[in-house]
């Protein structure tokens, strides 16, 4: 039986956020919260956090989890995941990455990638989308995803994607959620190359893998969540656990 292991990368010194992983959400941890929420996944044979700091490793260890020390110059939370999986004593064949500043991340949408990726091994990557309400277009925050017709994307973008000069009803906006499953071979290969200017340009790591010509499977969710780039994101998330509702079918 193939294996899958959830890789969580927090790096303490974000640009815009400085010390996220570590901002309270209902007095727990955001990275706590996020890693919570993964080991609900049951086709996970593991889930760890891959990190630069020391604070979020002992914040980590002290909700019972397991944290890995990472070099701090690593250009992506891709690369950090790929750090902390070589060492691993037993390899995963499949790998995922969930970003740490998803803390409503469904464990649904997890098992979802990691049980397709585990069933066909020949498809490199996947991710998840949810169809995108219109308020969210012009948020730079909100990284929208088109897909052909094998259901592979064709591009992912902070702008809206694709530009409608003309009215096309049947084809609708999708939002790109915070998470990556990969083969570790394709994951091996994609952090062997240097960030593209794609890349650098959007700040999203994926338009590598689309330059290098692999393919990313874009599976469907009915389940939304809350990327946490800003303090006013954290208290929003905050108030929807206050309420309950943060399971994601209630994320608006």
């Amino acid at each position: 039986m193939r294996t899958a292991v959830a890789v969580i990368p927090a790096r303490f010194g974000a640009q815009r956020f400085p010390g996220k992983p570590l901002h309270p959400i209902a007095g727990v941890p955001m990275v706590v919260r996020v890693w919570e929420r993964a080991r609900q996944a049951r086709v996970l044979s593991s889930v760890l956090v891959a990190t630069d700091d020391e604070r979020i490793v002992r914040a980590i260890e002290e909700a019972g989890g397991h944290a890995v020390l990472t070099p701090p110059e690593l250009p992506s939370g891709t690369d950090r995941v790929f750090a902390a999986v070589k060492g691993l004593p037993v390899p995963a064949e499949v790998v995922l990455n969930v970003q740490g500043d998803e803390p409503l991340i469904d464990p649904g949408v997890i098992e979802a990638i990691a049980t397709f990726l585990i069933e066909n091994p020949g498809i490199e990557m996947a991710t998840a989308a949810i169809r995108m309400r219109p308020e969210d277009a012009d948020n730079p925050n909100v990284v929208k995803v088109v897909s052909g017709n094998d259901g592979c994307a064709l591009y992912f973008s902070r702008s809206v994607i694709p530009y409608r000069r003309n009215p096309v009803p049947e084809l609708p906006a999708f939002k790109h959620l915070g998470i990556y499953g990969y083969q570790r071979e394709a994951l091996a290969r994609l952090t062997s190359l240097p960030p593209h200017a794609l890349e650098r340009a959007e700040s999203l790591e994926q338009l590598r893998a689309l330059a290098a010509g692999m393919k990313i499977k874009v599976l469907e969710s009915e389940r939304d969540s809350i990327g946490v780039d800003s303090p006013e994101d954290a208290r929003r998330v905050e108030a929807l656990l206050t309420a309950g509702l943060g399971d994601g079918r209630a994320v608006g």
